[in-house]
């Protein structure tokens, strides 16, 4: 009789691998970026975000207040020291407001 192998893998480290085999981690990012800068930032500027985008390490964040365009400009620093601390990695390098 033949032994069997228990090759046990955590559910975890499956959908890591299905994640890195299927190259869906750039798609995953982005959405938790979308929500992190809405827990973040609150629901006052949420209202006011139309589009987020994260390409390569830059995150376009596309706003319908072009006064609060101008607040956020003065704090890039802040938001991406806070968003990459909510996200836990070093994803966001570099903010561009329109």
């Amino acid at each position: 009789m033949s032994k069997r192998q228990n090759n046990h893998q955590t559910i975890s480290e499956v959908l890591k691998n299905f994640v890195s085999e299927n190259k869906l981690q750039k798609g995953l990012n982005s959405v938790e970026v979308q929500d992190v800068w809405e827990s973040i930032m609150g629901p006052a500027i949420s209202k006011y975000t139309n589009e987020i985008r994260l390409v390569h390490e830059t995150l376009h964040v596309q706003l319908s207040s072009s006064v609060l365009r101008a607040e956020l400009s003065y704090g890039k620093e802040k938001i991406i020291k806070n968003l990459n601390e909510s996200l836990g990695k070093q994803l966001i390098k570099k903010i561009i407001l329109r």
